[in-house]
């Protein structure tokens, strides 16, 4: 018989591989809606109405009495965490969705890990060690191998520069996240509606003034309704239950399964093809983006 520690830790583990799938179902969501709503558009009502939906929850816990209290400092980094992780990063996504396949977009994005390594030796004095390096090197050949021959069309030259954005958006807006919460002064819940409230609101903002907003229809209201509700509100709260019983390794590894889900769904629902040569690349440069996060994730489990 199971002791009730292991049975919790294989419903915590069922419970994170189901968001981390649903997570990826989202790749395959958006480029459904981009046939009709414009990226940036898209992704501030995606997220604006995940931050409604959250709102309330904020008030009905012991967490809103911290918003009055919260100094100068910390509203700043809120700010700016809200404008890196939403506004520019998962603006950068619909975007890049909107010029490449999934599938590309995919591997792009994983190397948010490397950015992460990186720029955490200027501003956390974090010094990757021999295997990060390897890592490094391996992530490195997998996307030389995924892209060669290096010959773009301008299409993809545009999704491309708007995900390396992106991916250091969202490396950056780790970086702060973590200074914020490994401070311990702002709640978790706090963190994530207010910085996701900022960002989206800045997104939608944008979005409607340079692409403005077109006729959506049932079905692009459906996809951004599920997008915000199901993979956002739903899919955050079920992962914050998971971090109470997984450790950092397995939660990371876990959520590196994308890497494996947003090809497969691609290849289903988006008729994207994956050559052998671009499925070697894949599998070359999830080991590498792994070995980067080993001694991070380890550290974080001490």
């Amino acid at each position: 018989m199971q002791s009730p520690n292991t049975s919790s830790r294989i419903t915590a583990v069922l419970i994170a591989l189901f968001v981390v799938f649903l997570w990826a179902t989202s790749w395959v969501l958006i480029k459904i809606g981009l046939e009709h709503i414009p990226a940036l558009t898209f992704a501030g009502l995606r997220y604006s109405l995940a931050f409604m939906v959250l709102l309330p929850g904020l008030f009905l816990t012991r967490n809103h009495p911290g918003l009055r209290t919260l100094p100068k400092q910390s509203w700043i980094k809120l700010i700016f965490l809200g404008l890196l992780l939403y506004t520019i990063t998962q603006g950068s996504v619909f975007l890049a969705l909107a010029y490449l396949p999934a599938v590309t977009v995919n591997l792009l994005w994983s190397f948010s890990t490397i950015a992460v390594a990186l720029i955490g030796i200027r501003f956390l004095g974090e010094q990757p060690t021999s295997l990060q390096w390897i890592g490094v090197v391996l992530a490195t050949l997998g996307a030389l191998i995924y892209f060669y021959p290096v010959s773009f069309p301008s299409n993809y030259q545009i999704g491309i520069i708007v995900s390396v954005i992106g991916v250091l958006a969202n490396a950056g807006a780790s970086i702060l996240g973590r200074d914020i919460n490994r401070s311990g002064k702002i709640p978790p819940l706090i963190v994530t509606v207010i910085s996701m409230g900022i960002g989206s609101i800045a997104l939608l903002t944008t979005g409607i003034s340079l692409q403005g907003i077109t006729n959506i229809g049932l079905q692009g209201w459906a996809i951004i309704a599920w997008l915000a509700v199901v993979n956002t509100a739903l899919a955050f709260t079920l992962w914050n239950l998971t971090l109470r019983t997984l450790s950092a390794t397995e939660s990371s590894v876990i959520n590196g399964t994308m890497l494996i889900w947003i090809p497969i769904l691609a290849v289903i629902f988006l008729g994207e093809h994956i050559k052998t040569r671009e499925i070697i690349g894949l599998i070359i440069a999830g080991l590498g983006i792994l070995l980067v996060q080993i001694r991070r994730i380890h550290r974080l489990d001490q």
